[in-house]
């Protein structure tokens, strides 16, 4: 087995190639070549290597890249000196911090189809996850046939087709209009979008909703106009206070407290917190289908704060799990 070791001298990090095998219920290990420090020196180490380990490394490839590569903007962003954070621990702020830099400073100057074929990727698994949350039962696999090679999944509702076709749609749309004004227009429209051919009522809700197996009660109807200028004045009057991934998760709880329209609200919710990702410099996320239980877990338990607060006890953990959901996602698709 091949893989990479890290030593840490002073203040700096080296890497080692580092082989292990067993002799006669041993374990052995040798350190085949000294890497260098840096992304690019390593990768030109590697392809110099002896030929008799050429398949071993081909084989670990991916993992020892992603290993270079987070160690290397970790350590960027941790020779910074981050002033520490509110809401975050330091860990997860320099996490969160070290993604936005690699998006910035290598994905962001690739070539604008490789840019558009990784974004396609990811937008494949936003879908998937963002849409199985709310019942979907399209698989990943079926929904990587969908939206890759235009191949419907058999035995689905089209409900269920539309839900990731729109999806798919709006992240690209959204995309491509970044430097919106975040505001009630936009928001609807972007609503709208997400369930064309699923449900036709637009707009915010003229009526009460009771959420499924929820611990909150949403805003009454008559109120949810009212409650959403109340938001996006919170939004405006913090964008430029609080970290953005702070910003667009607590604006992301707020929203879903709120329950502005009829249907749709996670969906839409969700593509907003990327949105205000995204307009600020910053990754988008997913939040997965199998870290469900959690996140609704978090969710609630932000219910607490009032709707123009954000008490730093209410969110902590929310925010921890958003953090940890982007430097999960982000090394796994935008490397």
């Amino acid at each position: 087995m091949v893989y990479i070791y890290k030593k840490r001298i002073g203040e700096k990090d080296y890497y080692y190639l580092r082989a292990s095998s067993k002799k006669q219920s041993k374990k052995i290990t040798k350190d085949i070549a000294y890497l260098g420090n840096n992304p690019e020196e390593i990768r030109e180490k590697l392809s110099k290597l002896p030929s008799k380990y050429s398949e071993e490394i081909r084989k670990a490839y991916k993992t020892i890249r992603r290993f270079i590569e987070v160690n290397y903007y970790l350590e960027k962003i941790k020779s910074q000196k981050l002033k520490k954070e509110e809401y975050l621990s330091q860990d997860s702020l320099e996490k969160v911090e070290a993604c936005k830099l690699h998006f910035q400073s290598s994905f962001q100057k690739l070539d604008n189809l490789t840019k558009k074929e990784v974004f396609k990727n990811f937008v494949v698994e936003f879908a998937f996850n963002t849409a199985s949350i709310e019942g979907n039962t399209i698989t990943l696999k079926e929904a990587q046939k969908l939206l890759m090679e235009n191949t419907t999944p058999k035995n689905k509702t089209l409900r269920e087709v539309y839900d990731l076709q729109n999806t798919e749609d709006v992240f690209l749309w959204v995309l491509d209009n970044l430097k919106n004004e975040l505001n009630h227009e936009f928001i609807c429209k972007i609503h709208d979008a997400l369930l064309k051919n699923i449900d036709e009522r637009k707009g915010y809700r003229k009526v009460d909703v009771r959420v499924f197996k929820s611990s909150f009660d949403s805003t009454p109807a008559p109120y949810v106009l009212t409650d959403m200028k109340l938001l996006l004045k919170w939004y405006n009057e913090n964008k430029n206070k609080i970290h953005p991934l702070v910003l667009a998760t607590i604006f992301h709880h707020k929203f879903e407290k709120i329950h502005p329209f009829m249907d749709g609200n996670g969906r839409t919710g969700r593509m907003l917190l990327n949105f205000i990702l995204l307009s600020t410099g910053y990754p988008p996320l997913i939040i997965r289908r199998k870290n469900r239980k959690e996140y609704i877990s978090f969710l609630s338990n932000a219910d607490k704060c009032n709707l123009t607060e954000h008490s730093c006890e209410y969110y902590s953990s929310l925010l921890e799990f958003a953090a940890k959901e982007m430097n999960e996602i982000y090394w796994n698709i935008f490397l």
